[in-house]
């Protein structure tokens, strides 16, 4: 049987325009804390409070976007979704007191949530059927790679020039996404029988199906806040400051080299193999992290968690997909990203404290058997499950 195409005009389009949603959305967290303190002079209890309105606005907006998905017209709400994020990220050039900062990053908040989510619930119906994880697995490397651009930029930027160049490229790189995502043709979707109720009701916001997988999504982005968040303080404490740029970039190519071999060997052999593996190196990378003193090791700490968080993240977003109803795949979508989200924002915001109670060195050592715990959760919500499932179909089939 023919393989059928997969780098087709609009699959590109689509990972290219969530390239650049992500991309401003990076830099701006990195560098908006400089930017409080040293122009804004706000306190360093509003620098978290500021990221946190953006997340709470994200996380409220992505279900209900999910479930607009899976009912309206999809073409007009990303064009919405992209025209919110790129205005209110092209505003923070007008911001000049925190209470506009603060509003602008609860509204952009919003316009990334939806944006974000309709993007990765589209994606799924331009990938052939036969193709999905590695379709999905190169469509997350363009989310990759602005997760180590980004701050790159971003902090490169504020360093050598000034935030209104920052607020000027990454209002620039919003609209790209905007016009990007303006060219893209989104395929029908499927007639369902199912009935559709005004009234409200969770399964309405939630698709229940994808709970289990997110669950252990959820805890690995957990771990993953802390290299976001602190790997620069990190390199500072340790006197690699030098070499804090060139952690990013390792883990960046360490993600991107092995993307062609992981998203086929899911198609092929499954998740399991991928999923295992990468909680294994995932767990190593912040375990040789935590006690790093020298560059070799610190680099090389980059690019083992590289393996390993590259081989998880869209491993665990095929599956949630995959156990989900096709007509539900804009909730299903919605609802990983909730729980990767919420992870990713409590993380920062715990293992912070870890780090202030203790030292770095401790919140990376806790941080990589958090992640060893992934492996537990996952057995038990997914291979378990499914190991289970496939026993009991011959039984059924001779009943």
């Amino acid at each position: 049987m023919k393989e059928q195409k997969l780098w087709n005009r609009d699959f590109v389009a689509i990972c290219f325009s969530s390239f650049f949603l992500f991309l401003p959305f990076y830099a701006l967290a990195t560098t908006l804390p400089v930017f409080v303190t040293d122009e804004l002079h706000g306190a360093k209890t509003q620098i978290g409070l500021v990221m946190t309105l953006f997340i709470i606005s994200a996380v409220i907006f992505r279900p209900l976007t999910g479930k607009w998905l899976d009912e309206v017209n999809r073409r007009k709400l990303l064009f919405i979704s992209l025209i919110i994020y790129a205005v209110c990220t092209t505003l923070h050039l007008a911001v000049e007191s925190m209470a506009v900062l603060f509003a602008l990053r609860f509204f952009n908040g919003i316009g990334f949530g939806m944006a974000t989510t309709a993007t990765g619930a589209i994606v799924i119906d331009l990938i052939p059927e036969n193709r999905k994880g590695e379709g999905i697995g190169y469509y997350t490397l363009f989310m990759s790679l602005a997760m180590v651009l980004g701050p790159f930029v971003g902090l490169t930027i504020i360093e050598h020039a000034s935030s209104t160049l920052l607020f000027s490229i990454c209002g620039i790189l919003s609209v790209l996404s905007l016009l990007l995502g303006m060219t893209i043709r989104i395929p029908e979707r499927p007639q369902t029988t199912a009935p559709r109720s005004n009234k409200f009701s969770w399964n309405g916001l939630i698709e229940p199906k994808a709970i289990p997988i997110a669950i252990a999504a959820s805890l690995a982005a957990f771990s993953y806040g802390a290299i976001t968040t602190f790997i620069s303080v990190y390199a500072k404490e340790i006197g690699l400051t030098s070499f804090a740029s060139y952690f990013f970039i390792v883990f960046a190519a360490f993600i991107v080299l092995p993307r062609p071999f992981t998203g086929k060997l899911f198609d092929r052999k499954g998740p399991n193999l991928l999923v295992y593996s990468g909680i294994v190196l995932f767990t190593f990378g912040l375990i040789s992290l935590s006690q790093a003193t020298t560059p070799l090791i610190f680099l090389l700490a980059g690019g083992i968690i590289g393996l390993g968080y590259g081989a998880l993240l869209p491993s665990f977003q095929t599956i949630a997909i995959q156990s989900s109803p096709s007509h539900r795949r804009g909730l299903a979508t919605s609802t990983y990203f909730v729980l990767f989200d919420s992870g990713y924002g409590l993380g920062s915001y715990i293992l912070g404290i870890v780090a202030a109670s203790t030292s770095y060195h401790n919140m990376y050592l806790i941080s990589g058997v958090i992640v060893a715990f992934t492996s537990v959760l996952y057995y038990f919500l997914h291979h378990r499950k499914t190991a289970l499932q496939k026993e009991s179909a011959p039984a059924q089939l001779h009943s």
